[in-house]
């Protein structure tokens, strides 16, 4: 069953398909890696680009009971979705928001002494038993708090009931980088300091560190959309997204024309130019334009591998498809951009960038189609 949405087929300049099922079976296979681990989902930045409301729907029925996102916006369009679910925001608590999370009963990344003070005295004050994570830097040097301080809030933990999860964050688990093995040595020293509180340390790529990364809860999230955890080696995630984008027009170029803004790239033979309506305002990053100097991004053509040519402009790309028939292109016709051999990554490798970016940038005048 296929649900959709934005502008419609016949007036959108493309089509993104998301496809559910693979989200669902990435999490699922990622969940069994770290088993005995509970499997939880990242699913901040609408859902990494896919739409947070229609994933964490089908996160929730595949029997996902823990989410994490970015803010409290994100976490009350995942309360409205999966109401009996576990919800932590990992951004922290901001000053005087801890009303709000005792509304909509959210759990709180606490990760420094002022954060965790007000949520004592709101506690106090109010008499709210509501739980929160302690976020402890390992390693990252962005959110948590130092390892010296640990020691003292293992301590007084007492005076501070409702943590239910003790967590860090891996820096540079996509690589095989000295630092992964000094964040795990680290965390397990925090650890012991909370032996009775969960911990959870574990990315996309951190589950695939091994067992001793997992400790009691994974959280996955780029994965769960299709991009590869293990850079350099085989993408073991389904795909989930595609993309499409339609011709509106053709045209033929002579031999030392232009095209594009700039005139960067120059005809070395006669061709045949088809355009695209989608641009970089439709998350199509102009670093992945084509000059004379070096290669752009591709398109696949009636099944045919095509290079851009030119820039990529605000709404509109060329593409080069001097080598396929004449008669196999039309306007109106949809060339793939992400899929058919195009993965998330592979865009993202053109673009100078990685999968979370190209995913996060997917543009909103697209026709959406969800598919389960």
């Amino acid at each position: 069953m296929a649900t959709e949405s934005g502008p419609a087929e016949t007036e959108a300049g493309g089509i993104l398909t998301i496809d559910l099922a693979a989200i669902v079976a990435n999490w699922r296979a990622l969940r069994a890696r770290a088993a005995p681990a509970e499997g939880a989902a990242v699913v901040k930045a609408d859902g990494y680009g896919c739409g947070i409301d229609e994933v964490t729907g089908a996160l929730a029925a595949a029997g996902c009971c823990t989410f994490f996102v970015a803010n409290l916006a994100e976490a009350r369009r995942v309360r409205a979705i999966a109401a009996d679910t576990t919800v932590y925001v990992l951004n922290g608590l901001l000053p005087g928001t801890a009303p709000a999370y005792a509304k909509e009963s959210l759990r709180p990344v606490i990760g420094s002494r002022a954060e965790l003070d007000e949520w004592n005295a709101y506690q106090v004050s109010t008499g709210w038993a509501g739980a929160a994570a302690l976020h402890v830097d390992t390693g990252m040097n962005r959110l948590g708090f130092a390892l010296d301080e640990t020691a003292d809030l293992a301590a007084s933990l007492g005076a501070q009931p409702g943590i239910a999860l003790v967590m860090s964050h891996f820096a540079c688990a996509e690589e095989e980088h000295p630092l992964n093995s000094r964040q795990m040595a680290r965390f397990r020293k925090i650890r012991a300091l909370f032996p009775q509180i969960p911990g959870s340390i574990a990315n996309s790529s951190g589950i695939f560190l091994g067992a001793e990364a997992h400790h009691d809860l994974v959280r996955p999230g780029v994965a769960l959309y299709g991009a590869n955890p293990t850079p350099g080696r085989p993408n073991p995630m389904r795909p989930v997204v595609r993309l499409d984008a339609r011709i509106v027009q053709t045209r033929d170029v002579a031999t030392g024309e232009t095209v594009g803004y700039g005139a960067t790239w120059t005809a070395r033979r006669p061709s045949h130019i088809a355009i695209i309506s989608a641009g970089y305002a439709d998350g199509l990053m102009r670093a992945a334009s084509a000059t004379d100097a070096h290669a752009g991004a591709e398109a696949i053509v009636a099944g045919q591998r095509c290079p851009f040519a030119g820039r990529i402009s605000m709404d509109l790309i060329a593409l080069d498809v001097t080598d396929v028939p004449t008669s196999e292109i039309r306007r109106s016709d949809l060339v793939t951009l992400i899929g058919e051999g195009i993965g998330v990554d592979d865009l993202a490798k053109r673009e100078g960038t990685i999968g979370y970016e190209v995913l996060t940038s997917l543009g909103r005048r697209y026709r959406r189609i969800y598919t389960s």
